[in-house]
Parts: structure tokens; sequence; C-alpha cells
């Protein structure tokens, strides 16, 4: 095929793979997965078809390696903590988060919308779901020490953490993913007033 690259060995072109990559992730963003064949990467690429299976066996494999290019959602809670503001740190913390995402918004929508069917990806963005929680936690613990009611610090984490992802999870555009700052405002209100019932499972 013309201006395919020639077939090379592990190591001699590092850049091959990234550029799989990239490829990959802009044709499942524009076509779908099922509706995007392998050629159709290598083409766009610009390496022999038998390059993309040798550095991902299954088709499945581009979509899991294409979870370790959402940004690094790890974030320091000193950089984001207000002492004694709950609602002004969880804010800090939701705009940090926002402002990762924003060079990967197609990219999240596309991960998110193939995770049903893909085990691999939704243990991935369940991981990272998690990460979130967590981050929340120490956040609201940090930011309310004595003032917030522990016994609903996981509730109240798991209930932002889920509104955070669900705007992530359809985001394809900058104006897609205004800031919450209602939701903030109402899970520290709760927390910090002592209400209870934040958790949105036993809700259901």
């Amino acid at each position: 095929m013309k201006g395919l690259l020639p077939v090379v060995k592990s190591g001699d072109d590092p850049s091959a793979r990234e550029r799989i990559l990239t490829a990959a992730e802009k044709l499942f963003a524009e076509t779908g997965f099922d509706a995007t064949p392998t050629s159709r990467i290598a083409e766009l690429a610009k390496v022999p078809k038998g390059l993309v299976h040798y550095y991902f066996r299954r088709k499945s494999d581009l979509l899991t390696a294409l979870v370790k290019r959402l940004p690094d959602e790890h974030i320091d809670p000193s950089h984001v903590v207000v002492p004694g503001d709950v609602a002004a740190s969880l804010r800090k913390l939701v705009r940090e988060l926002d402002a990762r995402l924003a060079d990967s918004r197609l990219l999240s929508h596309l991960l998110w919308r193939e995770a049903d069917t893909h085990k691999d990806v939704r243990e991935a963005l369940q991981a990272r779901f998690q990460t979130i929680v967590r981050q929340v936690k120490a956040v609201i613990i940090a930011a309310g020490a004595g003032t917030v009611v522990l016994a609903d610090v996981d509730s109240a984490a798991g209930l932002l953490a889920l509104a955070v992802s669900y705007r992530h999870s359809v985001a394809r555009h900058p104006e897609d993913t205004p800031m919450i700052d209602r939701e903030v405002d109402f899970i520290a209100e709760a927390l910090t007033s002592g209400a209870v019932g934040l958790d949105p499972l036993r809700r259901r």
C-alpha cells in the first residue's frame, strides 16, 4: 500500500506504537470500534498491518492501551484543600480534574462508550473511578476536619465521584462540562450540617 513504512522490528521505530494508538483513537471516535478495521488503522498510522497485530494481538487490546492515555487523576490534596471550607476545596478538586481532562475529552467519551461491551476497559475505568472517590474523600476529611460527619464521608465521596465521572463520560466539547457548583455545595452543606442519606445506591 502506497505510503506505508517498511516492516520494522520492535525497538527500531519507537514512534510506531504511538502512531497506531493515535490512529486508533481518531478512527474509533469517528466511526466506532466495531466499524473500524485494523487495516484502516494501519493505513492512517502509516505502518504495515502486521505491525498493528505485533503490538496489539487483539483489536480490543487497542482500547485497553488507550485507557493509559487518559491523564493521571492523582492530585495531591494539599494543592486543593482550603482548610475549613469543604465546598471551596471540592470545587478546586473538580476544576483540577476537569483541567486534566481538557485535552482528552473525545478519548474519555470513546472509552466510556465502549466500556459496556469490553470488560478490560470497564475494569480500568472503574479503577479510575475509585481513584476519584478516594481523592474526594481525602479532600473532604482534610478540609472539614472537626466539622464534617465522618459517617457520611464515604457516601458523599461516592456521590460526587459519580457526578464527576458521568460528566467526563459524556463530555466531547468544553461546553459539555459546566461546573457542578450546586452539587458540590449540596454535598458540603449536608456534611457540615449533619445530614444523612447521601448514599446514591441506597436511594435507588
